[in-house]
């Protein structure tokens, strides 16, 4: 019987270390523990009222809620991203800039403070979007066709994207008053959980059903694990690459739209600063290798929000936010040695001995 128990559990435990889920989960949960037992206090949510007199919720959870969405949003595309061409894209943030940018100009016009909005904010929304797709497609022509390696590509724009930001509206810092236009990047009145939640669970559907109901995923992983004998089983690799920067393009969008609606103005220089850091590192955390191939979106989403959990737990402990690309740094050279293949058979070794001791013990 206590062989046989223990060969259950080892055959769990086996179950386990395969899945991606899994690490993200166990970081989630040793960031929970450290915190319950650093300070209780740092689980507590409190309903208030915000200067509008709308009930809101806050609190520290609240706010990995809040800031781990737009997170989770760029996540989904720079997952579809590493998987397809084994490179990231390090100009998102640049690219937010641009989008926010371009979607200001339009809702303010050529008045940079204007009293009414000059367009309706969902054109401003597409126009942005179409924008950040441009972008999306200009690296990924540089990815897909000219095969420049995907994090030297996309310096182009994250060196000149905050430049460009600022050209759109002539270095000017446009101001928009309507209110509305706020709800993006705040609460929606009667609502108390903060908008970008609901924006980023729209888009883990919309993820999920295309993931679900089209070869998207399974073309993606084809081509991240083996471009040439994908090619030989009749797919583009060029285009899967090239659709995936668009599509991350897409959540570009998206996470502007948050950003510029948080202040109803932009900072060019500040804007979505080191966010394309956060976004690979929510990937590698999600246990997706970052040289391609098999992902598991789920476990990247996750990762987001452990990210901005790790980020929150950070300041609440006074850490100086200079200082907070250092702690992140240890975490990225953990996953990286985690996810090295070498360790990755030692893990599979050390499973399969665990699976294989309690059959030799009851012979």
């Amino acid at each position: 019987m206590p062989s046989k128990m223990k060969e259950k559990s080892n055959n769990i435990f086996s179950a386990l270390a395969g899945k991606q889920i899994v690490i993200p989960i166990a970081a989630l949960l040793v960031l929970a523990i450290f915190n319950l037992i650093a300070d209780p206090g740092f689980f507590k949510i409190t309903l208030g009222y915000n200067n509008l007199g709308d009930p809101v919720l806050s609190g520290y959870l609240i706010t990995i809620l809040d800031n781990g969405s737009e997170l989770a949003i760029l996540a989904i595309g720079m997952t579809l991203v590493t998987a397809a061409s084994g490179g990231q894209d390090i100009s998102v943030g640049a690219a937010i800039a641009i989008a926010g940018s371009v979607m200001l100009r339009v809702l303010c016009g050529s008045n940079s403070r204007p009293e009414t909005l000059q367009a309706p904010i969902i054109v401003a929304f597409l126009v942005g979007c179409l924008v950040a797709m441009i972008f999306g497609a200009f690296n990924g022509v540089l990815v897909a066709y000219f095969k420049i390696q995907p994090m030297v590509a996309t310096l182009i724009l994250f060196t000149a994207g905050r430049s460009i930001a600022a050209w759109i509206n002539n270095n000017e810092l446009p101001i928009i008053s309507e209110p509305s236009f706020g709800y993006f990047g705040g609460f929606i009145p009667g609502i108390p959980i903060p908008t970008p939640f609901f924006i980023a669970v729209a888009c883990m559907i919309v993820i999920a059903l295309v993931l679900k109901f089209t070869t998207l995923g399974l073309y993606t992983q084809a081509v991240g694990i083996n471009e040439s004998s994908s090619r030989l089983n009749g797919l583009n690799p060029q285009m899967i690459k090239f659709l995936s920067f668009v599509i991350l393009g897409l959540c570009v969008a998206v996470a502007a739209l948050i950003k510029v609606s948080r202040f109803s103005t932009i900072n060019y220089s500040v804007i979505a600063k080191d966010i394309e850091m956060d976004a690979i590192l929510a990937v590698a955390l999600g246990g997706n290798a970052l040289s391609g191939g098999k992902f598991n979106m789920p476990a990247s989403i996750l990762g987001a929000y452990v990210i901005q959990f790790l980020t929150t737990t950070l300041y609440k402990f006074n850490v100086q936010a200079a200082a907070l690309p250092a702690y992140k740094a240890v975490v990225v050279i953990i996953l990286v040695v985690l996810s090295a293949p070498t360790v990755r058979a030692k893990l599979s070794q050390l499973g399969k001995k665990l699976k294989e001791k309690p059959v030799k013990e009851v012979a």
